[in-house]
């Protein structure tokens, strides 16, 4: 009767393992640590960067603890906090020999202590919030209203440009707010405008306007959902753009969401520079189209070049491979004609692609200088804190129209969607405004954490005491199925490399209470069956297989509540409702399998048991 196979037990001996393994890491605290990252967009973190610098540092004669290498950055963990300030300067000094020109961010870092095989098996600890590592906060503003306004400028340009192109003369194309107006001379040309631009405008519905017997006004306003999507698009590439930036101040887990529809808040914990914080967000970044300058481009004149004798009308710049070009001053266009790039294919030479579109203005402009130089190279650069980089150099093969181009050339696909990426999101697409800034100390995150780990503790060993003396040895039980239960949930949160914050702490202790709670219905059924005359093989049987149903209509309906706080919620109550959720998945296991497969093993062998050691069952 209350036996459970084989199987089950395997189970619940599996996730024990798996429980504490992924806990484990949790307990070997944080290692001082030296991170390496790009501050250009165009400088790449790979495995030479890797070379560089472990041979730096042996040079040095400064031994590491490990070196790392993931998708942003380099990290060396050290022993002690003296030896990674004597990194720090090193690697800064190596890799960035010009001071006013870094490459590379050497920033101070914290990484895990855990061993390393259990880092290959992706056993990591728990990030910590800011409310529990300190940092900095940031709430920043999108200015909407400029991100409207500079669509609708793109609009103005791409139906100058249509109207030209379909021989339909106009008066003027001005911009009042919202508004696109448009005159005529008369309403024929009007009438013929409208049914273009109806076609091709998606985004602007057109209403006519007769003001005069000889002007014919055509009123393009743009439409409620179009106004939407520019908005949502403005935000999600702040967004990208703002991920991109803050991968150079060694933020091992920062937090960058949506809040509303115009703001977005920006946590770094560990970081307690706010200068550099606020210089690294605000940092603007353009795209240029500029032609390369074929008759120097020989040896002896880039040579000349990088000794300073540049010739007059050019500019030198690197390539991302580090060679030297010499560009034309003159821009052919700028990023603020770029709509759109996305890593692609070539459908001839299956070669990775990047494929961008131009709105209306810029692919007339790129029509017109394309079929000027074919066969001549165009370089594409991106301008950060006034100095320029080469992002790709192609040959110019054909003259290039309807506003999409495509980038090809000894590019593999990692690079073409980096590229892609840079093109797209090197800028911001609306100006931002700090309008909250707040700053939490180290020693505040620490306190913080001293004292919720003691409220949980003294939680637990209250509720642990108190069931010990009122339930016995079920009371026992139920301390081991609690404890198993803080063991998941510890191991989950650590496994999905969940952010634990304060609010997270406080589910934790809910959790304890609710998980006490189901074990509480089990061992009052139990007691109540034994009054009832039942025997007590029959009583765990029935006490486990009634509250079964009651524990999962009050778990069920509370996960209810949990889910709508994690799907509505942001912030602090988005960390509070993950632990709660998977809380009470590891709750329901705890409570019902691993206590029943307890008391199974105690119990569920003899056959001749008279009496459970579960307290005071005579009373009523």
């Amino acid at each position: 009767m209350n036996r459970y196979p084989l199987w089950i037990y395997v189970i619940i001996a599996c996730a024990m393992v798996l429980g504490f393994t992924y806990t484990l890491p949790n307990f070997f605290g944080e290692s001082p640590a030296v991170q390496v990252s790009s501050v250009k967009a165009t400088v790449r973190v790979d495995s030479g960067l890797l070379e560089r610098v472990e041979q730096a540092l042996k040079s040095a004669k400064i031994v590491s603890q490990g070196t790392f290498l993931d998708a942003n950055s380099v990290k060396l963990r050290f022993a002690d906090t003296d030896t990674q300030l004597k990194a720090k300067d090193i690697l800064s000094q190596s890799l960035n020999p010009d001071r006013d020109n870094p490459s590379y961010v050497v920033a101070l870092n914290l990484l895990s202590s855990s061993p390393n095989w259990l880092t290959a098996i992706h056993a990591l600890p728990m990030y910590l919030g800011l409310d529990l590592r300190g940092g900095v906060h940031f709430m920043l503003q999108v200015d909407m209203k400029a991100a409207l306004t500079k669509r609708l400028e793109n609009l103005s340009g791409d139906i100058r440009t249509q109207l030209r192109d379909k021989n339909l003369r106009h008066s003027g194309i001005r911009r009042e707010g919202t508004v696109i107006q448009i005159k005529f001379r008369d309403a024929a040309t009007r009438a013929a405008a409208r049914k273009l631009l109806e076609d091709n405008q998606p985004d602007l519905s057109f209403t006519d306007q007769d003001l005069a017997s000889d002007e014919f006004r055509l009123s393009g306003t743009v439409k409620p959902e179009a106004v939407t999507r520019t908005q949502e698009s403005a935000l999600k590439q702040n967004i990208t753009t703002l991920q991109n930036r803050i991968n150079e101040l060694g933020v091992s887990e920062p937090i960058i969401q949506q809040q509303g529809a115009d703001r977005v808040v920006v946590q770094l914990p560990g970081v307690q520079d706010t200068a550099k914080a606020k210089e690294i967000l605000g940092r603007t970044a353009t795209l240029e189209i500029r032609m390369v300058d074929e008759e120097n481009s020989n040896p002896a004149t880039l040579l000349a070049a990088q000794q300073g004798q540049v010739p007059f009308g050019d500019e030198l710049y690197n390539v991302r491979d580090g060679s030297p070009l010499l560009v034309k001053k003159q821009v052919v266009l700028t990023g603020d004609r770029l709509t759109d790039a996305q890593p692609g294919f070539d459908n001839q030479t299956q070669e990775p692609t990047v494929n961008m579109t131009l709105d209306g203005p810029g692919a007339r402009i790129f029509k017109d200088v394309t079929r000027d130089n074919v066969g001549k190279r165009m370089a594409i650069l991106l301008i950060e804190k006034g100095k320029g980089e080469v992002v790709t150099a192609p040959v110019i093969r054909s003259e290039i129209g309807g506003g999409r181009v495509q980038i090809s050339g000894r590019m593999s696909s990692t690079e073409a969607a980096d590229t892609a990426l840079l093109l797209r999101a090197g800028s911001l697409a609306a100006p931002m405004e700090i309008i909250e800034e707040r700053t939490i100390g180290p020693s505040l995150g620490a306190d913080n954490i001293s004292k919720g780990f003691r409220s949980t503790l003294w939680g637990f060993i209250a509720i642990a005491l108190f069931m010990s003396m009122y339930y016995v040895l079920f009371g026992v039980i139920s301390v081991l199925a609690l404890s198993s239960n803080l063991l998941l949930l510890v191991a989950l949160l650590s496994l999905l490399q969940a952010t634990l914050t304060l609010p997270g702490i406080a589910a934790v202790a809910l959790t304890l209470g609710m998980a006490i709670d189901a074990n509480v219905l089990i061992n009052e059924r139990i007691r109540e069956e034994m009054r009832n005359g039942a025997t007590p093989q029959a009583a765990i049987h029935a006490g486990y297989e009634r509250a079964f149903g009651t524990i999962l209509d009050s778990n069920v309906t509370t996960m209810i509540a949990g889910l709508a706080l994690l799907i509505f919620g942001s912030g602090p109550i988005r960390g509070f409702a993950v632990v709660h959720v998977l809380g009470i998945l590891t709750s329901l296991f705890s409570s019902v399998v691993i206590s029943r497969a307890v008391v199974n093993l105690t119990y569920g062998s003899r056959r001749r048991l008279e009496k459970l050691a579960i307290g005071n069952t005579s009373w009523k």
